[in-house]
């Protein structure tokens, strides 16, 4: 379960579907992601075709990153069986 938001735009998005604080295109793309996160108990549930999950390095060990476009990514974090953080960057 997602249990925390680090992007208020993507938090409007997912909790009433409120497009003003995310890139218009990437909205399907974005619900398949906080769908699937919603209900995933730990990272490697996010590890389907076309995600390409990876973890991060270095400063951000234990964050994880599934690709969305070009350069933009969702990140989070699992604490225990949730998702906390949930952050949308372009971060490359």
């Amino acid at each position: 379960m997602i249990l925390s938001f680090k992007h208020k735009g993507l938090a409007r998005f997912f909790e009433h579907g409120s497009k003003s604080g995310i890139q218009a295109q990437h909205a399907e793309r974005l619900r398949l992601i906080l769908g699937r996160l919603h209900v995933a108990t730990a990272a490697r549930d996010m590890d389907l075709a076309g995600l390409r999950l990876h973890a991060l390095k270095g400063e951000r060990k234990g964050v994880w990153s599934v690709w969305v476009s070009g350069n933009w990514r969702v990140t989070f974090q699992f604490v225990g069986r949730d998702a906390e953080l949930v952050d949308y960057e372009d971060y490359h």
